[in-house]
């Protein structure tokens, strides 16, 4: 039973709870300025006086930063709960662990075992707690109260865990940010949090089940558990679009965690930033794992053998570099295993000692042994060096070659992407090579990315001067003064070229996630991927290099997937990640969308051929949450501009009637209303192609596709027949975007399941 639902502060006086929240926020700005004070006297210490001490002091000073804004992304809602235990001790749940200055316990971390009773204990299982107490805050201000009474001999009548709380949250309008659950989540959801990091572990949730709130608190709770590894490997974030990374990158820090590296498909590859898309059948095709063939074949063919020997000019001499020395330095440097760029740097030494020895020998610098010293080798190796014609030959049988370069040449060169094609025994069909052709210049798409991603694994990093350029050694030497200068480093024994030289070597206070992002090499210690249902098998192994130890978070919903080709299961759309899969979890409750909307959903793709594989319940419902408006003219194509569009007056009409509610219910200008519309219709109407407005103005003009992974309070759904064409998936995720209520503007005939109700 619930003894407090809810209680609204009535009077200015404060509520229960008060003394401690107020203890706790002020435990936590006095930590908050412990940190900055101290990052403050490292940063001003004086006499550091070599290289090694100056950096321990920057790697000090960065990890009290780190530290800080950790503490500094924590303020709302810092203590929500308190458990109330059989032996008399009572327990403060909150955000992270606060300790008061002698060390004992002020509040525990939602994520210490210590507080997992709060998200489990039930009335049959209460886990030694007599009362679980809810607790709202707004501005360091308690506002609410909701207590449970757990205790076995008075079971009767109790409430679901935490049902008013969640009630409470689920009805306040959105903010145009997604918000934590930390003060709500559930018992299913919890068990997923707290689950093994062992394998790949696939968080199937239909819209508004909370699958993603439960993958970043899943991130938070795994930094947790597993600090010491997790800080020194990283955590990897792979969402949809960057508009959905920006919809949730206020959660982790919220929950205390910074430093967790966020991409897209797009952005996987340091250097490239993809952001156009491309037809299904296109996007299919660069998904195939034959490209994985396909690219090593090409890659092969980089290595070229000359058609015979060669008479090559060094100085004032002429040597000969015949065709049996290159196949024998292609063929020990390919024996090695390293990539084509890597292998390429032994290749051209073995050719280098090759041509110096022969010189050396032809000159008489040998012995009579054929023998010759070091140091007259050296002399003829910078011969070789200058020699235009030696540089010639050796780029000619092993050019190095960048990721970029290869893969823009395979599609703008038909013939020679046909021959690495038949090379790997043409997986790719003559009509399937002929839909890759483009120019050079075209721009990468998100499909791109992982070809690029293999083709950089294969080749290997581009081969660098050992020498920093002059404009970036300058700029080194120009900070090192300045550090000299202003900070009296070195006395004399720390010169501005040491210390530039070892800054450029050793960055080690650089925060991780800042190390992580710019090494395509890096080894994360976990991978959560969101609406993983999108990723093709060649996304897959782009992701599983990144994560040797395979442990994954996978979330998504097959049912939302994009195109005609559902899978079956996830051990089908997982691609060669299948071999990790370890144990999926299923929610099946929807918190987001009221029950009407969801049996309207699902009866929809229904009758459309494709019945959703894991049907959902809502928590609640609302009434008159689904309405329809007919508009009697001519139907208007999807191209036509909606100055002249009678939808658009319509759309308009019923955003108004959202927004009106919304003032009435949430108060003026809160909350947010989307207008969802086909790909082609929000082209011609101006749809907001990056979403930018879904975030910060509170109607937005969206593509289906667009939306997917934010709500809204209301949604206005114009021709869902165009939707339904781009996609059955398309339409099933427009349906679900609402907390509150979805209103349908059409002319052309509905799809069977929406008829006016």
């Amino acid at each position: 039973m619930t003894t407090g639902a809810q209680q609204e502060s009535r009077t200015d006086l404060p509520l229960p709870e008060q003394d401690f929240v107020d203890a706790a926020y002020e435990r936590l700005d006095a930590l908050r300025a412990s940190y900055r004070d101290r990052q403050g006297r490292i940063h001003s210490t004086h006499g550091v006086g070599n290289a090694q001490a100056w950096t321990e002091r920057e790697a000090l000073s960065a990890h009290l930063g780190e530290m800080a804004a950790r503490l500094e992304g924590v303020e709302e809602r810092l203590v929500f709960g308190r458990l109330d235990m059989v032996d008399s001790s009572t327990r403060h749940v909150g955000r992270l662990s606060l300790s008061h200055e002698d060390g004992t316990p002020l509040l525990v971390d939602w994520r210490a075992p210590a507080a997992r009773p709060f998200y489990q204990a039930t009335s049959a299982k209460p886990e030694g707690v007599v009362r679980r107490r809810h607790i709202s805050t707004r501005d360091r201000r308690v506002t609410g109260l909701e207590d449970e009474l757990l205790d076995a001999s008075h079971a009767e009548g109790l409430e679901l865990q935490g049902e008013g709380a969640l009630m409470h949250a689920l009805s306040e309008a959105r903010d145009g940010r997604m918000g934590d659950i930390v003060a709500t989540i559930q018992s299913e959801q919890d068990r997923i949090i707290r689950a093994s990091d062992k394998g790949l572990l696939v968080v199937q949730g239909g819209p508004g089940t909370g699958k993603t709130a439960v993958a970043l608190h899943r991130i938070a709770y795994l930094l947790y558990a597993h600090r010491e590894r997790l800080e020194r490997s990283g955590v990897l974030l792979v969402g949809p679009s960057r508009l959905f990374l920006r919809y949730i990158e206020q959660v982790l820090p919220s929950l205390g965690e910074t430093g967790v590296v966020s991409v897209t498909m797009g952005d996987l590859v340091p250097g490239v930033r993809a952001r156009a898309s491309e037809d299904e059948a296109v996007a299919r095709i660069k998904g195939l794992p034959a490209w994985a063939a396909i690219v090593k074949e090409a890659v092969r063919a980089l290595a070229k053998l000359p058609k015979g020997d060669q008479e090559l000019r060094v100085w004032n001499r002429t040597v000969t570099l015949t065709r049996g020395d290159v196949e024998a330095a292609r063929r020990r440097a390919k024996r090695s295993g390293r990539p084509h760029n890597v292998a390429r740097e032994s290749f051209a030494r073995e050719l280098m000692d090759v041509l110096a020895l022969r010189l050396a020998r032809e000159a008489g610098d040998a012995d009579s042994e054929g023998r010759v010293e070091p140091e007259v080798k050296r002399s003829w190796l910078i011969e070789i060096r200058d020699s235009v014609d030696c540089r010639r030959a050796i780029n000619t049988a092993w050019m190095p070659t960048s990721a970029q370069t290869l893969l823009r040449r395979l599609y703008a060169r038909p013939e020679v992407l046909a021959a690495a094609n038949r090379r790997a025994r043409s997986p790719l069909r003559p009509d399937e090579l002929a839909l890759l052709v483009r120019p050079r210049s075209a721009p990468w798409t998100i499909s791109d990315v992982a070809i690029l991603d293999e083709c950089e694994e294969l080749l290997g990093p581009m081969p660098t001067s050992s020498a920093p350029s002059k404009e970036t050694d300058g700029g080194e030497l120009e900070r090192a003064r300045a550090a000299i200068e202003g900070q009296n480093l070195g006395g004399g024994i720390v010169t501005a070229q040491m210390l530039a030289e070892h800054t450029a070597e050793q960055e080690s206070w650089a925060p991780l996630a800042e190390r992580a992002a710019k090494d395509r090499a890096w080894a994360y210690g976990h991978i959560v991927v969101d609406e993983a249902q999108e990723l093709s098998p060649m996304a897959w192994r782009a992701l599983l290099r990144r994560c040797p130890s395979r442990s994954f978070t996978v979330v998504g919903d097959l049912d939302q997937r994009r195109g005609s080709q559902r899978p079956a299961s996830w051990e089908k759309a997982l691609g060669p990640a299948a071999r990790a899969f370890a144990a999926e979890y299923a929610l099946t409750v929807s918190y987001r969308t009221p029950a009407t909307l969801t049996t309207l959903a699902e009866g929809v793709v229904a009758r459309a051929g494709a019945p959703v594989l894991y049907p959902m319940t809502a928590v609640r419902d609302v009434e008159g949450c689904y309405r329809v408006t007919h508009v009697d003219a001519p139907e208007a194509a999807p191209a036509s501009s909606r100055d002249t569009d009678p939808l658009w007056e319509a759309a308009h009409q019923a955003r108004q009637i959202a927004e009106e509610r919304l003032d009435r219910e949430a108060g003026a200008s809160r909350g947010r209303v989307a207008i969802i519309v086909g790909a082609q219709r929000a082209r011609a109407w101006g749809a907001d192609v990056d979403g930018d407005s879904a975030l910060s103005e509170r109607v937005a003009l969206l593509s289906a596709n667009a939306t997917k992974g934010l709500e809204f309070d209301s949604v206005v759904l114009v021709e869902p027949g165009e939707i339904m064409s781009d996609g059955i998936g398309d339409l099933f995720v427009a349906l679900t975007r609402a907390t509150h209520d979805v209103h349908v503007v059409h002319a052309a005939a509905l799809p069977a399941g929406m008829e006016e109700w």
